[in-house]
C-alpha cells in the first residue's frame, strides 16, 4: 500500500540546497522565503500548489494575475483526511510557517481580487446610470449623428467638474460662511447692518418731542484749525473701547502715533504740533481721572489757554491753581449758574479766550448694567482715588463725600455691602457726571432739599446731554458709530463690534436685586430713558435725509441727462440741415414748419416737466427749490434751440 505524498515528504530527510542557491540563515522569514522558492521549484510538491508570497518589499502591482490562478485540486478529500494527522509530524516552527504563509498570501490575494472586481463593477454601473441620465436628458439630440461615446464622456467630464468645483468651495468657504451657499442670499433683499445689534423695529415710537435743530447734528469739525474734541469718559460704559477708536481706528490725513507698550497716542493736526482731541488716550488725564462735566468746562479752557495742546501734562498743584483762578472768575461774573442751561450759555462755554471750539462726546450705558459692572470692577481693587472731584474751585472735604471703606480698597465687597452705602458715587452716577454741580452747591447736600436738588441735577444733566455735539450708546454699537460719522464727517476703517457678553450680564440676580438697583438709580433710569430716545430719533432723522439725499441726487442725474440727450438730438439735426440747406428746401416748402415743430416739442416738453415738478413738489414739500432748478433747465434747453435756429 503507497503512502500518500504529504507522509512520504514528511518523513524524508532535509535536503540540501543546490549549488548556486543562497545558504539557510537562522532567520525565520529568509529561511522560509528560501524554502518556499525551493518547494515552488520542484514540479509535484504540496509547496507548489500553495506559493509563498514575493519577496520582502516587492509588490505584484493592482493589476497583476493573481497567484492562485486555478484551485488546487492535486489532493481530494481522502487525500486530505490522510495528510491532516500525518501533517501534525512535521515540526512546530515549520507547521507554524506554513499556515502564516498560507494565511497571509490567501488573505491578501482574495483583498486584492475583491477590491479589483468590485471597482470594476461600481465603475460600470456608474457608466450605465449616466448613459441613462444622457439619453433621457440628451435623447433628442442623439439622432444627429453616433454620439454614445462622445456623449457619455462629455457627461462624465461635466460630472467630475462640477464634483471638483464642489471641492474646491468647501475647502475656500467652509461651512455656512460663505454667502453664495445661502438660498436668502438671492431671495430676501439685504437686511439693514444697523438692525443687527438690537433686532429694533424699523419703526420707532418716540416719547419726547424734540425739534430739528435737536435732532440734526452736524457739526463742521475743522481737524486743520481750532477744533477740539472733548471726550467725557464716565467709569463703566464702554469708554475705553470708544477712546480706542478714536486714536486707532479712524481715518485722517495724519494718523495717530501710536507706540507699542504706551497707553498714550500723539494726535497733532496735519501740519502741526497741536492735538485736536482732548481724551485719555491722547493727552491723558489732564484735568484729573474721569473729570466730570463740571471740571472739563472750567479746566479745558483754561489749560488749552494757557499751556498749548502739545503741553497738556500739568501738575496736580497747577490744576487747582487753574481752577482756583476760574472760580474766581466765575463768582466775579453775576448771573452765571442763571444761564447755565440756556442754548447760549452752552456756546460760550464750548469756546476759550484763543478761538477754540470745544465739542464734548461722551458714551452711556443701561444704568443697572453699568452699576454691576462697576461693582465687579470695585470687587478686583478699583477704588479711583485719583479722582479730583473739584467743583466751584477746590475738592469735596471728608464730611462732604465720605468714604465707604476703611481699608486701601474695595475689593472683595459683597453686592448687598456695596448697594448698602449712602455715599457711594456709583449711585447715579451717569447724572452726576453730566450735570453742573454748581447749581447745588456740589457735594454740600444742606444746601437745598433732596428732591429739589435730585430734580436740579437731572434737568441739568439732560441740557447738557441735548446740547453735546455727540453722544452714543454702549447697547448700540454701530448706531453709535454711523451718528459719529456724520456727526463730525470722520469716517472709521473698522466697523464696531457689539459685545453682547460682559461681565455685567454675567451676573445673576433676583428681580428683588435688580427692583433695589433700579431705585438707587433711578436718576440714572430716567436720563437714559430720555438719551435712548433722543439717540434712536437722531438715528432715525439721519438715515431719512441721507435716503432724501440719495434720491436728490439720483433725480439730478436723471434731468441732466434728459438735457445731454435733447442737446445732441437738436444738435445732429443742425447739422445735417446745415449740410444739405438746398435739399432741405426742396423737400420742405414751408421754412417755418421747422421752427414750429421745435417750439410745439419745447413746449411739450415743458408742460410736462412742470407737471412732474408739481408732483414732486407736493409729496416733498420743496417746489420753490425744484421749480427753480427745472425753469432753469428747460430755459438753458431752450436757449440752445434758440442758438441753433
Amino acid at each position: 500500500m503507497a503512502l500518500p505524498a504529504c507522509a512520504v515528504r514528511a518523513f524524508e530527510p532535509p535536503r540540501q540546497p543546490e549549488r548556486g542557491a543562497p545558504a539557510r540563515t537562522t532567520c525565520p522569514r529568509r529561511h522560509s522565503r528560501v524554502e518556499a522558492e525551493l518547494a515552488a521549484s520542484r514540479p509535484g510538491s504540496v509547496a507548489a500548489s500553495v506559493r509563498a508570497g514575493p519577496p520582502r518589499g516587492v509588490s505584484h502591482g493592482f493589476h497583476s494575475r493573481p497567484l492562485l490562478d486555478k484551485p488546487r485540486k492535486a489532493s481530494s478529500s481522502l487525500a486530505g483526511a490522510a495528510c491532516a494527522p500525518l501533517f501534525a509530524l512535521l515540526s512546530r516552527g515549520r507547521r507554524r510557517r506554513m499556515h502564516v504563509l498560507r494565511r497571509r498570501w490567501d488573505l491578501g490575494s482574495l483583498c486584492r481580487v475583491l477590491l479589483t472586481r468590485g471597482l470594476a463593477a461600481l465603475g460600470h454601473s456608474l457608466k450605465h446610470v449616466l448613459g441613462a441620465i444622457f439619453s433621457k436628458i440628451f435623447g433628442p439630440l442623439a439622432s444627429v449623428g453616433n454620439m454614445d461615446e462622445k456623449s457619455n464622456k462629455l457627461l462624465l467630464a461635466l460630472v467630475m467638474l462640477f464634483l471638483f468645483a464642489v471641492i474646491v468651495l468647501q475647502y475656500v468657504c467652509p461651512g455656512t460662511e460663505c454667502q453664495l451657499l445661502r438660498l436668502q442670499a438671492f431671495s430676501s433683499p439685504v437686511r439693514d447692518p444697523y438692525r443687527s445689534e438690537d433686532e429694533s423695529s424699523a419703526r420707532f415710537v418716540p416719547r419726547y418731542n424734540f425739534t430739528r435743530g435737536d435732532l440734526l447734528r452736524k457739526v463742521d469739525f475743522d481737524i486743520k484749525g481750532d477744533d477740539l474734541i472733548v471726550f467725557l469718559h464716565i467709569q463703566k460704559t464702554g469708554g475705553t473701547t470708544f477712546g480706542r477708536h478714536l486714536v486707532r481706528n479712524i481715518q485722517l490725513e495724519q494718523p495717530c502715533e501710536c507706540r507699542v507698550g504706551q497707553k498714550k497716542c500723539t494726535c497733532h493736526r496735519p501740519g502741526k504740533r497741536e492735538t485736536w482731541l482732548f481724551s485719555r488716550f491722547s493727552t491723558g488725564w489732564s484735568c484729573g481721572l474721569h473729570a466730570d462735566w463740571t471740571e472739563l468746562t472750567s479746566c479745558v479752557p483754561s489749560v488749552v489757554d494757557g499751556k498749548r495742546d502739545a503741553r497738556l501734562r500739568p501738575s496736580r498743584w497747577r490744576i487747582f491753581q487753574i481752577l482756583d483762578a476760574a472760580s474766581k472768575d466765575k463768582r466775579g461774573s453775576p448771573n452765571t449758574n442763571a444761564g447755565a442751561n440756556s442754548p447760549s450759555s452752552t456756546k460760550t462755554r464750548n469756546t476759550s479766550k484763543s478761538g477754540k471750539n470745544f465739542h464734548y462726546i461722551t458714551i452711556l450705558r443701561d444704568p443697572v448694567s453699568r452699576y454691576l459692572s462697576e461693582w465687579r470692577h470695585v470687587q478686583r481693587g478699583a477704588t479711583w482715588k485719583a479722582s479730583l472731584h473739584v467743583c466751584d474751585g477746590r475738592p469735596p472735604t471728608s464730611e462732604e463725600l465720605p468714604s465707604c471703606y476703611t481699608g486701601d480698597d474695595w475689593s472683595g465687597c459683597p453686592l448687598k455691602e456695596f448697594m448698602d452705602c449712602p455715599y457711594n458715587l456709583a449711585n447715579n452716577r451717569q447724572v452726576r457726571m453730566l450735570s453742573d454741580l454748581t447749581l447745588v452747591g456740589c457735594y454740600n447736600l444742606s444746601v437745598m432739599p433732596e428732591k429739589q436738588r435730585n430734580k436740579v441735577l437731572l434737568e441739568s444733566a439732560k441740557s447738557n446731554l441735548k446740547h453735546m455735539a455727540f453722544f452714543g450708546l454702549t447697547e448700540f454699537q454701530r448706531k453709535t458709530q454711523y451718528l459719529f460719522e456724520k456727526t463730525f464727517n470722520m469716517n472709521f476703517i473698522s466697523p464696531f463690534t457689539q459685545y453682547n457678553t460682559t461681565r455685567a450680564s454675567s451676573v445673576e440676580i433676583n428681580e428683588e436685586i435688580q427692583k433695589r438697583i433700579e431705585g438707587l438709580n433711578f436718576l440714572d433710569m430716567e436720563l437714559y430713558s430720555y438719551a435712548k430716545d433722543l439717540f434712536l430719533q437722531r438715528y432715525q432723522f439721519m438715515r431719512q435725509k441721507e435716503h432724501q439725499e440719495a434720491r436728490r441726487k439720483r433725480q439730478e442725474q436723471r434731468k441732466f441727462l434728459k438735457g445731454r440727450l435733447l442737446q445732441t438730438h437738436f444738435q445732429s439735426q443742425g447739422q445735417g440741415q446745415s449740410q444739405n440747406p438746398n435739399q432741405n428746401q426742396s423737400q420742405n416748402p414751408n421754412p417755418n414748419a421747422n421752427q414750429n415743430l421745435t417750439q410745439n416739442l419745447m413746449q411739450n416738453l415743458t408742460q410736462s416737466s412742470r407737471q412732474k415738478e408739481n408732483r414732486e413738489s407736493l409729496k416733498q414739500n420743496s417746489g420753490k427749490e425744484q421749480n427753480g432748478n427745472a425753469s432753469n433747465g428747460t430755459n438753458d434747453y431752450i436757449g440752445s434751440v434758440e442758438k441753433w435756429r
